[in-house]
C-alpha cells in the first residue's frame, strides 16, 4: 500500500515534468491536494489500525488484497497513460482560458473515455481501500470519489464545450466518460 500511494505521487510529478514542464511545481506531487484528500488518507490508517487490532483476520484476505492491488496497478498506468496522451494539454488544475496549443486529445485512451485520468484516479483509490480489505473506507471512497468526479467532469465539460464547440459535443456522443453512471454535462439543444 505504501509503496503504491508513494509511486502514484511520485509519478504524478515525474509524467507532469516529462509532459508539461511549465506547469510544474511541488503542487504536482498532489500531497496536498486537499484537505479531504488528506482526510480520506488518514481516516483509511485509522480504519485499517483499528481492524487489525480488534480483528486481524479481517486483514489476511489474499484474494481480496489481490484484487485491490491489481485495481491499484491498471488505475495508475490508465491515468498515466492519459497524463503521458494528453501531452502539454494535460493539467492538474482545469483550464479556464483556451492556449494557442490547446488541443482536443480523442486518441489513445481517449477513444476509450473521455476523462481517462478520472477513470484512473477513481479505481486507484478504491483500489487502495480493497489493498488494505478496508470495508468502511472502500464505500467511502466510492461515494465520495464519484461524487467527486460527477462535479469536476461537468465543470470541464462545460470548459471544453467553450474549447471545441461541436468537436466536442460530436466525441461526447462517440465516447462515455467512464464513470459509473456519469454522462457529463447535459447539453439541451
Amino acid at each position: 500500500y505504501m509503496c503504491s500511494l508513494s509511486l502514484f505521487h511520485y509519478s504524478e510529478y515525474l509524467v507532469t515534468a516529462i509532459n508539461n514542464p511549465r506547469s510544474l511545481s511541488l503542487d504536482s506531487f498532489l500531497l496536498n491536494h486537499s484537505f479531504e484528500y488528506n482526510l480520506a488518507a488518514f481516516s483509511s490508517w485509522v480504519e485499517f489500525a483499528l481492524e487489525k487490532f480488534l480483528c486481524p483476520e479481517m486483514k489476511q484476505v489474499a484474494w481480496l488484497s489481490t484484487a485491490g492491488l491489481l485495481m491499484v496497478i491498471v488505475g495508475d498506468c490508465l491515468r498515466k497513460a492519459a497524463m503521458l496522451t494528453a501531452g502539454s494539454n494535460f493539467n492538474h488544475i482545469v483550464q479556464n482560458e483556451k492556449s494557442d496549443t490547446h488541443t482536443l486529445v480523442t486518441s489513445g485512451v481517449y477513444a476509450w473515455f473521455r476523462h481517462p485520468s478520472y477513470v484512473g484516479w477513481f479505481y486507484w483509490s478504491i483500489g487502495t481501500q480493497v489493498l488494505l480489505c478496508n470495508p468502511v473506507c472502500a464505500v467511502g471512497y466510492t461515494l465520495v470519489s464519484w461524487r467527486f468526479f460527477r462535479e469536476r467532469v461537468e465543470e470541464e465539460e462545460i470548459t471544453l464545450i467553450h474549447f471545441f464547440g461541436e468537436e466536442y459535443l460530436e466525441y461526447k456522443k462517440r465516447v462515455p466518460s467512464g464513470l459509473p453512471f456519469i454522462r457529463g454535462v447535459k447539453v439541451e439543444l
